[in-house]
């Protein structure tokens, strides 16, 4: 049990590693080299920078030290070890990679922006689906939502605001205007790594046919499916809907199905970020091996019930 618990550890913590990198990759392979900004801490770490040349990493990590501090004394222990690893791994890699701003693999500032922000925020993304964070401004987010009830989103971008109106007064605008855009496409992407890559689709169904539509889903698209049980609104009559998720290129054989028994029917498709369990992240029987261990049990059980009427006889 330790053994594994351990190892889930390290993993994450390689995660949080591997995200770092990428993180400290955009900066020095696209960002630095084109002279823009990002977000955050490290975006007025980068301003010192183009201005006196002191290193970004120790910048980052020293400006994070009363950040860190707070992590402690107000989410606790466990929080701060994580936002404490996370922002010195950023720091000392991004440090530690500083000879690749030589390169300058690319002149154009607007894919230095785009491929920079894509790398930072893949980045991103994985540091937070690790439950950890690098510091900086998602702190002081946070901070301020506990105490203030603040968003989270709004807080981040005033400060990241604040941080590109600088940028304006001390590199001009177009200097300004594509930092905008790789803070976007790093925002973008650190949502959609974090939130999960396996999108599918939720499918909600509304009809009188709900059991044949079921039954027809389940055979030959291969998904389970669940029932609930809703009333109307307006007569308050008892509703049959029926919830399945499927992928992309599964709606179009559900809405097929659902239009062949109820052209009437009221569905949703809405996209869904992340979906894990059986058929999905987990191995998942047949629909015929299900299907032949309910009529098995179903068996049983009549016998069951069939010898036990006889006994009270």
């Amino acid at each position: 049990m330790n053994q594994n618990l351990w190892r889930k550890h390290a993993m994450r913590y390689l995660q949080i590693t591997i995200g770092c990198l990428l993180v400290c990759l955009g900066f020095n392979l696209f960002l630095i080299p084109a002279h823009l900004l990002t977000g955050g801490i490290s975006g007025v770490a980068l301003i010192i920078y183009y201005l006196t040349d002191l290193p970004v990493g120790m910048q980052n990590l020293v400006y994070n030290l009363p950040i860190l501090y707070l992590a402690y004394r107000v989410f606790g222990r466990l929080y701060a070890v994580d936002t404490i690893f996370g922002t010195v791994a950023l720091s000392v890699i991004l440090d530690a990679t500083h000879f690749l701003v030589d390169w300058s693999i690319c002149a154009d500032p607007m894919l230095n922006s785009i491929f920079g922000g894509v790398l930072a925020g893949v980045g991103f993304g994985m540091v937070f689906r690790a439950n950890a964070n690098t510091g900086g401004l998602d702190v002081i987010a946070a901070v301020t939502k506990k105490y203030y009830s603040l968003d989270v989103g709004t807080v981040v971008f005033i400060l990241n605001f604040l941080i590109i109106m600088g940028s304006v007064a001390l590199f001009g605008m177009e200097v300004a205007l594509f930092s905008i855009v790789s803070i976007y496409v790093t925002a973008e992407l650190t949502n959609r790594v974090a939130a999960g890559l396996n999108r599918e689709k939720s499918i909600f169904i509304v009809s009188p046919q709900a059991k044949a539509i079921c039954s027809d889903i389940m055979e030959n698209v291969h998904r389970g499916a669940t029932f609930i049980d809703g009333r109307g609104g307006f007569a308050e009559e008892p509703k049959n809907i029926l919830f399945v998720v499927v992928s992309l290129t599964q709606v179009s054989r559900v809405k097929t199905i659902v239009a062949h028994h109820d052209p009437q029917a009221f569905m949703i498709v809405s996209d869904t970020s992340e979906v894990s369990g059986k058929g999905f992240t987990l191995a998942c029987e047949s629909y015929e091996d299900a299907r032949r261990k309910w009529q098995q049990t179903h068996e049983k059980q009549l016998e069951f019930e069939q010898l036990h009427g006889k006994r009270e006889k």
